[in-house]
């Protein structure tokens, strides 16, 4: 059995395309997705019509990442403490605020903040940031004392994350395997690829292992979409799909 883990997508429907695409190459039979869907991205009502075709399928899981939840009730008090700490991202804020409808926003508002999952007797915990914050970073390179810390509690065996845009991944002493997705829409790296991972479990033995795939897509394509937007740092933004040496604008 094969599993997608997708995250982080941000609004890139041509990064998210080419990933399915290569999700059905690949013989996955079922997909993860571990949200942060539309916010910042180049087509954010597109992508969200193409989520919510994906989550009538039986084998595609979806849990809400910190921006759904931003974006599913906007509020003047949220835009200005974006604002305070990234304009740009404020300004993308409110410009996706005024492109989704209350039915786009009733479907980010009600998605779970993690799922529990169990397959083959392998326990699966999907969350966006960490079990503990859907904004807590898992970063690579971290001591794995303060992985083991921030997953304190959890009986997962698997537990899968985003929200940083890196991809990484940990065996603990607690015989835990915490994994980092990385991201399909707006990759932190200087190579432009979408990234996801792929669980493959032996479905006689219940042994697994666990990748990270680069997929190439039409980058340039997302960037022009991204920066006829418009709004206040779309170019900034455009220009960190094709290259990024930040994870903020």
């Amino acid at each position: 059995m094969k599993i997608a883990v997708i995250s982080d997508i941000h609004g890139n429907i041509e990064a998210l395309n080419s990933v399915l695409d290569d999700i059905k190459k690949e013989n996955c039979s079922k997909i993860f997705c571990l949200g942060d869907i539309v916010m910042a991205g180049p087509e954010p009502k597109e992508t969200l019509i193409k989520i919510r075709e994906l989550i009538k399928l039986k084998d595609f899981h979806i849990i809400q990442g910190n921006t759904d939840k931003m974006l599913s009730v906007f509020s003047i008090d949220t835009y200005n403490k974006i604002l305070e700490t990234n304009e740009v991202m404020g300004s993308a804020y409110l410009a996706d605020s005024k492109i989704l409808n209350e039915e786009d926003k009733n479907f980010l508002k009600n998605l779970q903040e993690k799922e529990e999952i169990e397959l083959l007797g392998i326990k699966i915990l999907l969350v966006h940031g960490s079990p503990r914050k859907n904004d807590e970073n898992i970063y690579p390179d971290m001591k794995i004392e303060e992985v083991e810390e921030i997953i304190k509690g959890t009986n997962a065996n698997v537990i899968f994350c985003g929200h940083t845009h890196i991809p990484c991944g940990y065996q603990t002493n607690t015989e835990q395997t915490v994994v980092n997705a990385g991201s399909i829409g707006r990759p932190f790296s200087t190579a432009p690829d979408a990234c996801y991972a792929i669980m493959e479990i032996n479905e006689k033995t219940s042994d697994f292992t666990i990748k990270h795939k680069l997929v190439k897509y039409n980058v340039e394509l997302a960037s022009k979409k991204l920066r006829e937007r418009k709004f206040e740092g779309a170019e900034k933004l455009a220009n960190m799909l094709l290259k990024a040496d930040s994870r903020y604008p």
